[in-house]
């Protein structure tokens, strides 16, 4: 069971970047997903989720208006869209499978229990 992040990179403060989660090994279709972002020397923290229909979704206030989270069942992959980055959101962010009874709001690290490796985002001012 596998979750590959991928889309990272280095980008202006302002520009954009499209980060991909695909999952291999298992379905993940019925499970609500969720991407999270660590910067160095803080804790890890959660950005965004939708749920297994993609009818809901949540976000951090911080990245609201500028950030999309999508999904794509058929390919078993879930997105990131980032717009209007700043030099605040460089951090390797994860995405991440919760395949038990979702709570809402789903921030809780704790309750997602497949993790991808991360995918490097570096946004310079």
């Amino acid at each position: 069971v596998q979750l590959q992040a991928s889309g990272g990179g280095l980008v202006q403060a302002g520009g954009s970047l499209r980060l991909s989660c695909a999952a291999s090994g298992r379905t993940f279709g019925r499970d609500l997903m969720g991407w999270f972002r660590q910067a160095p020397g803080k804790e890890r923290e959660f950005v965004a989720a939708i749920t297994w229909s993609g009818a809901s979704t949540y976000y951090r206030d911080s990245v609201k208006g500028r950030f999309t989270i999508s999904r794509d069942n058929a390919k078993n992959t879930v997105y990131l869209q980032m717009n209007s980055l700043k030099p605040e959101g460089t951090a390797v962010y994860y995405c991440a499978a919760d395949s038990g009874v979702p709570s809402w709001p789903p921030l809780s690290r704790d309750k997602y229990d497949y993790w991808g490796q991360g995918t490097l985002v570096t946004v310079s001012s």
